[in-house]
């Protein structure tokens, strides 16, 4: 949690890290003048909009208005919360993250240690199926029936495979030593409770898939039965800690193995993971019993450029991979490649890979359909094109997936295509689209008045908070946003800040995001001119606030005689006036 985390640390860590460095460990930049740029990775676009500024530390898309800090960008990138993207950016400095109170530090200290009881209670029940895959009595069942499925041991200790007793309570037993650990295990999907109020453990007599969230931690499993009736697979259930829309089976053992992702191929099931990492195809995810959602392809395609949808080729794989394909239209940049692998009926990856070999799947997957070719052959798979009325249909089916794809090249080619088989010209069936709406700016929509001028300068700029004296009284005047900018001076004067620095204080706050707009306004002004230009709004600021004084003792001696200080300070305000206009 954010409050939990000393804002200190913050403040140094942003001043360790440089986010230059940061963004370029995940999007190459190349240096122009003093900054440096790239194509923006949030959005779609040929010519690079996005920079990267050392002296502020702070990145900005002037295509679509996307920025921040180094925090920011890992949160946007990597999509991580800002606990875990603090975090992030600690392990690349090297450092650990500390921890303080907040003001009702025993729920804290409670809700964190109720964290870390869960997973360290999820990698004592791993630990608890990899000793049964040892030492149970029908251990040696199990492990012939691995060896069956073409697994070595060290492909089973690499993912940690195991086995949960066929027993009534087993895991219960061994990790349930009082009511609250019984309780958390209930929380955890581990054991369930009957109507009775018996315990009894979730999974028996299963082949155990521990998963992994993108920090390596154990969050669920998935189990595979070896004989008997039940379903062939049993997913654990949501929990506080386990969200299956978010995690991808192998994926971290993916991320272990390769240090720059080529690509990565979604399959279907826990076991063809395995067999194809056992093969040496060592970069297969699957998804955890449901089609790959869209925060799984924003995962992946923030890892890999490529990515092959590998299903079977029944109805419920084709389905699966159609709800991919919608799925990932709005994600789909250009530079990105989505194919989509039908196994033929009957065959999954796992037998597949052991009855070709690697070479072979890896020669299937270079053959797989591109996501235009998968596009129009699943739209068109019931219609007949011949026909006035099968060709109205494809078009109002594509109409409006084409009108969400992100890459103008995808966009291109499926209009392309479409027109082909509409047997119309392109421009006739682009005609139809609705236009792309192209990213706008937060700058576009914000008019600048001199308080906002003096906010955006000093954000930009710290520095000139040293060199223009603090003006308390300013906090009298009648103008909107006052108190943001002296906040604002106040906190440059205390400390030496980078903009990154102090647009950080006020994360979380209300006017955090229109300073964020102001922090990427462009000034248009000279190096040298930028101090005069902030010195003289402060004046400006200061004579409105010698007018509105003025004026109030002016209006109160109407009503009753100025006591002599406030006619001492009344004729001072006549004479800054007379000493402007004589100027």
């Amino acid at each position: 949690m954010a409050g939990l985390i000393p804002k200190s640390f913050i403040h140094d860590l942003l001043d360790r890290a440089d986010v230059v460095e940061v963004v370029d460990s995940r999007v190459p930049l190349k240096k122009a003048g003093r900054n440096y740029q790239a194509c923006c990775p949030f959005h779609n676009e040929k010519t690079p909009s996005f920079t990267v500024a050392p002296d502020k530390q702070f990145y900005h898309c002037f295509g679509c208005g996307e920025h921040g800090n180094a925090i920011d960008f890992l949160m946007a990138y990597d999509g991580l919360e800002f606990p875990d993207a603090v975090e992030e950016l600690a392990s690349m400095m090297g450092v650990e993250v500390p921890r303080e109170t907040s003001a009702n530090p025993q729920a804290e200290a409670r809700k964190r240690q109720q964290a870390a009881d869960d997973y360290q209670q999820m990698e004592r029940a791993t630990q608890f199926f990899s000793y049964q895959l040892r030492k149970h009595k029908k251990a040696p069942e199990v492990i012939e029936y691995l060896k069956g499925r073409g697994l070595s041991g060290e492909i089973v200790k690499q993912f940690q495979i195991g086995y949960a007793p066929d027993g009534w309570d087993d895991l219960l037993k061994s990790l349930a030593k009082d009511q609250r650990s019984r309780d958390q295990l209930v929380d955890l999907k581990l054991v369930n409770r009957n109507d009775n109020g018996r315990y009894y453990d979730f999974f028996r007599d299963r082949i155990m898939f521990p998963i992994r969230d993108r920090r390596g931690r154990v969050v669920g499993f998935g189990g595979r039965i070896i004989s008997g009736d039940g379903p062939k697979y049993l997913n654990s259930p949501e929990t506080r800690i386990f969200h299956k829309g978010r995690e991808l089976y192998g994926f971290y053992e993916v991320k272990q193995a390769h240090r720059s992702i080529e690509q990565v191929v979604i399959v279907e099931g826990y076991m063809d993971v395995v067999a194809l990492a056992q093969a040496g195809i060592d970069f297969a995810v699957a998804s955890l019993g449901t089609a790959t959602t869209t925060e799984q392809l924003q995962m992946l395609f923030r890892a890999t450029r490529q990515v092959t949808c590998c299903y079977d080729g029944d109805r419920a794989g084709r389905d699966a991979a159609w709800r991919a394909l919608e799925n990932a239209l709005p994600l789909l940049t250009d530079g990105l490649q989505l194919n989509f692998l039908f196994l033929p009926d009957g065959e999954d990856p796992d037998s597949l890979v052991r009855q070709e070999g690697a070479e072979a799947f890896k020669a299937r997957l270079g053959e797989a359909q591109s996501f235009t070719q998968y596009f129009f052959a699943h739209l068109t798979e019931t219609l007949d094109l011949a026909t006035d009325s099968g060709r109205a249909m494809l078009l109002s089916q594509a109409k409006p997936l084409i009108e969400k794809v992100a890459s103008d090249y995808y966009r291109e080619e499926l209009l392309q295509e479409l027109a082909r088989l509409l047997r119309r010209e392109v421009s006739q069936v682009a005609g139809q689209m609705k236009a792309k709406a192209a990213p706008t700016a937060n700058r576009d929509e914000l008019k600048m008045t001199p308080i906002r001028r003096a906010i955006a300068l000093l954000l930009q700029y710290p520095q000139l908070g040293q060199e223009v004296p603090l003006h308390e009284e300013l906090a009298q005047l009648k103008l909107p946003g006052i108190p943001v900018l002296l906040k604002l001076h106040r906190q440059t004067r205390e400390h030496s800040l980078t903009p990154a620095q102090l647009l950080e204080q006020w994360r979380g706050t209300r006017e955090e995001k229109l300073l964020r707009q102001l922090m990427s306004w462009e000034h248009h002004l000279e190096q040298d001119k930028i101090s005069q230009e902030f010195f003289d709004t402060f004046l400006y600021f200061i004579d409105l606030f010698v007018e509105q004084r003025a004026n109030e003792l002016l209006a109160k001696e109407r009503q009753a005689p100025l006591t002599a200080a406030e006619k001492r300070e009344y004729m001072a305000l006549l004479r800054h006036k007379a000493q402007k206009h004589s100027s």
